[in-house]
């Protein structure tokens, strides 16, 4: 019986577990802690709800769409190049004896760059002048014999008819025939050698007249690459002597278009460009020509295009570089989107809650049989806007863009809409 009694339950024991023997006031106190703990809970689920930042737990960036100008722009770099630019050359050989123009000089058309000796030069036309004039003797020889020849015929025939034919001899009269025809074809020979000297004589003035380096158009001297006392030598190729541009005053810049862009270039499209020495500064420039060839370099293929440009203030210089901006199209008032808002693509939704209750708010588990949602056709342009807390896409139809803003030409976008351009989520 001893065992027995030790082994159960004490009778307090139970009626403290029970709360039989508590008074009112503590099963009061022991309820008020219940609810303040469940209400804790409740604002920690809040909080939390708050600080998941929407519906999916992700905070978006949104910029406005708006109406406006848009100025499409090509961009292209080339080099500056006089209008006209003349290679100055010596077709002779020589020593140069004089340098009458230097760098930056103003020149006119037929002015003297420079002069060879014309040593050897004025001794072969004195010689060639000497031949002409033995060959007009010559020719006035052999129409002395001719007329003598002629005059000896005359004379037999003469003979001949007053002796009804008797004398002279047939032999006699084909002799002075035969030395007639001899005179008149050495006439005809001495006026060949004639012409022939006059010739020689004629390319040796011009040699001489060559002798003075003259300058072919009116215009700037770039480059004088000749001094007084060099020897020129143009037996294999004719050395430049003289590089001349003809007017700064009207330029040309020739630039490299890319491939993908030169569909839009045309001519008579306006350009501005700026160069390395005036930073601050744009110059004005309009298309002149966009050249068919194409030059392919290291794999990328441009085509030469060439710009006018007006140099009246003398600020620019053949072989300056310059990155042009060639405007290939202008709209005014266009409905114009963010390109971020063209890009933009919704993250994937990591988290959503598991039902209503206050477990779900604060234990955030994968929902496996949700549907996903819709995805929009990849193949057309789309942007996003929040509606009840989701992205949802909106399929629009792209006009031009100038990198930064592209026109809409239809979809179900107004001025001011908030289209969504950048997504972060809550998680650190």
């Amino acid at each position: 019986m001893s065992d027995e009694t030790q082994s159960a339950p004490d009778a307090s024991q139970i009626e403290r577990t029970l709360g039989l023997g508590e008074s009112l006031a503590a099963r009061v106190s022991r309820r008020s802690l219940t609810w303040g703990g469940l209400g804790a809970l409740a604002l920690v689920a809040i909080l939390v709800m708050a600080l998941r930042g929407g519906g999916d737990g992700v905070r978006y960036t949104t910029e406005s769409a708006r109406r406006g100008d848009l100025t499409v722009t090509v961009t292209a770099t080339g080099t500056l190049q006089p209008t006209n630019q003349v290679d100055v050359s010596s077709e002779l050989s020589g020593i140069v004896l004089t340098v009458s123009a230097d760098y930056n000089d103003q020149v006119k058309k037929g002015q003297e760059l420079a002069r060879l000796d014309t040593t050897k030069l004025e001794a072969q036309v004195l010689q060639s002048s000497a031949a002409v004039e033995s060959a007009q003797a010559k020719v006035k020889q052999s129409e002395a014999t001719l007329a003598e020849a002629e005059s000896q015929i005359a004379r037999l025939q003469h003979v001949r008819e007053l002796s009804g034919g008797k004398v002279p001899a047939q032999a006699d009269l084909d002799t002075a025939n035969a030395a007639v025809l001899r005179a008149r074809a050495d006439l005809a020979d001495n006026k060949a050698a004639v012409v022939q000297a006059q010739a020689t004589l004629s390319s040796q003035k011009t040699d001489l007249g060559k002798a003075s380096i003259k300058s072919p158009i009116n215009g700037l001297v770039l480059v004088r690459a000749v001094e007084p006392g060099q020897t020129v030598a143009s037996s294999l190729q004719a050395p430049v002597l003289f590089t001349l541009a003809e007017d700064l005053t009207r330029m040309e810049l020739h630039v490299s278009v890319d491939e993908a862009d030169v569909g839009q270039v045309k001519e008579g499209q306006t350009a501005t460009f700026g160069v390395d020495a005036w930073p601050d500064r744009r110059f004005d420039a309009k298309v002149q020509q966009v050249r068919y060839g194409a030059v392919t370099l290291e794999g990328v293929v441009t085509y030469e295009t060439v710009l006018e440009v007006d140099n009246s203030e003398r600020l620019l210089r053949p072989g300056m570089t310059a990155t042009a901006e060639i405007t290939v199209n202008q709209l005014a008032e266009a409905l114009l989107v963010p390109n971020a808002a063209l890009r933009f693509i919704p993250p994937a939704r990591a988290e959503e809650p598991a039902g209503g209750g206050l477990l779900g708010a604060l234990i955030p588990t994968r929902r496996w049989g949700a549907r996903a949602p819709e995805k929009p056709n990849p193949k057309k342009a789309h942007v996003y806007v929040l509606e009840q807390g989701r992205p949802k896409a909106i399929e629009v139809v792209t006009g031009p863009s100038d990198g930064t803003w592209t026109q809409v030409k239809s979809g179900s976008v107004q001025p001011d809409s908030e289209l969504l351009v950048d997504a972060a989520t809550g998680k650190k």
